[in-house]
């Protein structure tokens, strides 16, 4: 079934109801094209809020409970247009939040909420000078990816039972939690992290004083101020090479084409950086110095 739907510049949802927790919909807006997921047809916490479009047509965000800063944040220019339908996706299970576009299975964004609550209404809307026309994809059931077990979204498949298992924790600025996995060292400790960048989710090193977490990806460094860092575990660091990918290692991600990512760090002139491992470039890849750089020589980051 198909939903038409037009919005007002109102900033006031309009609630259906959703049990499938996932959502398929083209909008039409210059910018600020909303959407909330609830428990009941009206704004409230607990309440996601995701926005496509915002800051002048240049971002997607993730909200919680109306609280700021935002959870999670992806630098997509002109991420609407006025004239033409774009087509997004988004897939609310298993401890994560997954936004995508077209018919891609690759996440733009993920974000990982281990106390999500459960979900009975997505509401619409827009604002700050924009209306919107809305197609939505009545009961659409969500992508579920042969690569993970059917009850896990794009992006995200590491269980979240603080001080037991290991986590990922939302941070942002050079913040890390007091439980936070360390694992390198330049000028200073170097802590386990992930962020989105260009459709994959990209273990890398979160630079502290930099204030951001540093992946590798097409060649250069990348910092994104926005990302995750494992906590509430201790792992063990051990030799790997691409034939020798351990079984218990942690998949902390995966690749634009969903290719698993694990957790490798190397040594690299005289500091310890963290990176991605991808089995079948045969590396681990780190960033240093605005390159990315492979090492054939590395350890695994394994439970």
């Amino acid at each position: 079934m198909v939903l038409e739907i037009q919005t007002d510049d109102k900033l006031e949802y309009k609630f259906i109801p959703n049990t499938t927790q996932a959502l398929k919909f083209k909008v039409k807006a210059a910018n600020d094209a909303h959407v909330c997921i609830t428990q009941a047809p009206h704004e409230g916490n607990p309440i996601y809020e995701i926005f496509i479009g915002g800051w002048n047509n240049s971002k997607i965000a993730i909200r919680k409970n109306g609280e700021k800063p935002e959870v999670a944040v992806l630098e997509v220019p002109n991420t609407l247009d006025g004239g033409t339908y774009k087509e997004f996706w988004i897939t609310w299970y298993n401890g994560a939040i997954s936004i995508g576009a077209n018919d891609n299975q690759t996440p733009l964004l993920v974000w990982a909420d281990p106390t999500m609550f459960p979900s009975l209404f997505v509401g619409i809307r827009t604002g700050w000078g924009s209306t919107g026309s809305w197609i939505i994809e009545d009961n659409w059931p969500g992508w579920r990816p042969t690569s993970l077990p059917s009850t896990s979204p794009p992006g995200w498949n590491i269980p979240s039972v603080p001080g037991t298992n290991p986590t990922w924790v939302p941070c942002s600025g050079g913040n890390v939690p007091p439980d936070a996995v360390a694992g390198g060292f330049d000028n200073e400790q170097l802590y386990v992290g992930r962020a989105s960048h260009c459709g994959a989710l990209l273990p890398g090193k979160v630079h502290p004083s930099h204030g951001v977490c540093y992946v590798a990806w097409g060649g250069s460094e990348h910092g994104i101020p926005d990302y995750e860092v494992l906590c509430s575990c201790s792992p063990t660091w051990v030799p790997a090479n691409a034939d020798q990918i351990p079984p218990n290692a942690l998949q902390a991600g995966q690749s634009e084409d969903n290719e698993p990512l694990y957790i490798g760090r190397a040594q690299y002139n005289d500091v310890l950086v963290i990176g991605k491992v991808q089995k079948s470039h045969r590396v681990c890849y780190i960033s240093y110095a605005g390159q990315e750089i492979p090492m054939e020589q590395f350890d695994v980051l394994v439970l």
